[in-house]
């Protein structure tokens, strides 16, 4: 999606090596490191900064449906997990477990002691946990419907770490609700998931398509899990946001009893719903180019960046000055509701060095100012979705006015180039499944990542048919909400289907 055509700052260029652009993005923009504990990350100011703007947009939008922030405790011990069988087996391979409550030392080295009468799981997801707090709140249909959600860290071990992608220890948010019917859990798990995908699409410009999880595919213990699935510039989908129909399952399994309006005593009925950190790797794969990080201006930390450009030392005051001036004006600006985050960069670097670095980090919009432009009363205005060298001279009382429109611009334009390249991917007419498999089959063999894309064909909805789709490393990401209704034939089987199903080769 660059706009350069030259040099890149990003090296190897997404076309030479998609997995190692990702990470060199992410080393480049200074987003994130590995720490010390294997698969677990340091997320850095920066990167931290998309993921503190993201947090408040989605707060506020969570809050504004009716619901409260909590917090519940980090540990769950090992008997609760245990009432809701089907939930730890989903869960199993990957909790981490306390077993000890500390160290002595032995010989010179530290060493667990004191074992733990009842292990303790770090929390993988917290239904359980949250079950237990919910069957002590509730009582009465007057205390329903209980709307909370949470701001947390949650661990799963992962054997084959990628920053924001996928390590153990992850930062999220998860939602969990109890109501007193089933229609209105369900009402409520849609409604999540609109809220989600009109964040997804208007502030992070990722274009999602909605819909429902296959049987094998769905969250444990679950009755219905729906999800938002985005198309990556290597065309493999990534599940950017799901929420979960959990019916009666864990109000039995928690005792989340309730006395209805009869006086007759009955479960609740519970959802779940969540999305995660990987919403930054969803973002960067999404939207950047072979210079970096494009960030869309509703999350990014700065907004925008001002350059002084300083020929003589006897001319930096004055320069400086004018910066500063300009940025208290463009601070007084406000943008979807906030003001505008406008830093000016006065560090001892080379111009040309301080402007690739914010080219690289993604940051909307750089301004240039020097000698000329305090004379002229202008400054130079610079996009990070047009080419590097792209100039565009503004008097200073145009400036203002411009940031915004450009701001914008540059939002819906990163939304419009990621949804016509997803739309340019997904196959619509593989009618059998020697056409599917040649289609996921990659074309070079040193470069497998590079694939077709997305498929939108018929499925029978026989669970035993998707098996078939391991040795491709395909699965059934969703079965889209907007079904076309038409009967076809199953692109894995071959029988009759009327099903529509997205299927993709996924992170």
């Amino acid at each position: 999606m660059s706009k350069n055509e030259g040099r890149s700052a990003i090296s190897p260029k997404r076309s030479e090596d998609y997995p190692e652009w990702y990470q060199q993005v992410i080393k480049e923009a200074d987003l994130a490191e590995n720490s010390s504990v294997r698969g677990c990350m340091v997320i850095k100011p920066w990167g931290y900064g998309i993921w503190e703007n993201m947090k408040q947009e989605l707060d506020d939008r969570i809050k504004s449906l009716g619901h409260e922030n909590a917090y519940f405790p980090l540990f769950i011990p090992l008997s609760l997990l245990q009432k809701e069988a089907d939930h730890v087996e989903g869960f199993a391979k990957e909790c981490a477990v306390v077993t000890h409550h500390r160290l002595e030392l032995k010989d010179g080295k530290l060493v667990p002691s004191g074992e733990l009468e009842e292990p303790l799981i770090i929390r993988p997801t917290s239904e359980t946990i949250i079950g237990e707090s919910f069957s002590k709140w509730i009582e009465s249909w007057r205390d329903l419907p209980l709307l909370i959600n949470q701001w947390a860290n949650v661990v799963r071990w992962e054997m084959r770490p990628r920053l924001f992608l996928r390590t153990a220890e992850f930062l999220w948010q998860e939602g969990h609700t109890v109501h007193a019917s089933e229609g209105d859990a369900i009402e409520e798990t849609l409604l999540m998931l609109e809220t989600y995908r009109s964040f997804m699409e208007e502030v992070l410009a990722l274009p999602v398509i909605i819909g429902r999880k296959t049987e094998s595919e769905k969250f444990p213990g679950a009755v219905d899990t729906y999800c938002l699935e985005a198309m990556m510039q290597d065309r493999k989908a990534i599940q950017a946001g799901t929420s979960h129909y959990l019916g009666q399952n864990f109000s039995k399994a928690s005792d989340i009893k309730f006395t209805n309006k009869e006086g007759e005593l009955e479960y609740g009925y519970t959802t779940s719903w969540g999305t995660t950190t990987r919403m930054i790797g969803a973002l960067i794969m999404a939207h950047g180019d072979d210079d970096g990080l494009r960030i869309p201006p509703r999350i990014a930390p700065k907004q925008i960046v001002i350059l002084p450009i300083v020929p003589k030392p006897e001319l930096e005051a004055e320069v400086y000055t004018y910066a500063e001036k300009i940025a208290s004006r463009l601070k007084n600006l406000e943008y979807h509701g906030n003001k505008l985050s406008v830093i000016v960069d006065k560090r001892d670097k080379r111009g040309g060095e301080k402007s690739w670095e914010w080219i690289k980090k993604g940051i909307p919009i750089r301004i240039e100012v020097g000698p000329r432009d305090v004379e002229s009363q202008s400054a130079i205005l610079l996009r990070r979705d047009k080419g590097v060298k792209e100039k565009q001279p503004l008097l200073i009382e145009a400036l203002e006015e411009t940031v915004l429109k450009v701001l914008d611009e540059i939002q819906q334009g990163y939304l419009k180039e990621a949804k016509n390249f997803r739309d340019a991917h997904i196959k619509k007419d593989i009618k059998n499944f020697e056409e599917f498999k040649k289609f996921f089959t990659p074309k070079d063999k040193e470069k497998p990542e590079i694939h077709g894309g997305f498929v939108l064909a018929k499925w029978c909805g026989d669970p035993e048919s998707e098996k078939i789709l391991d040795e491709l490393k395909v699965s059934i990401r969703c079965l889209p909400l907007d079904q076309s209704g038409t009967q076809g034939t199953c692109v894995l089987t071959g029988k009759e289907a009327t099903i529509d199903a997205i299927f993709a080769k996924s992170y």
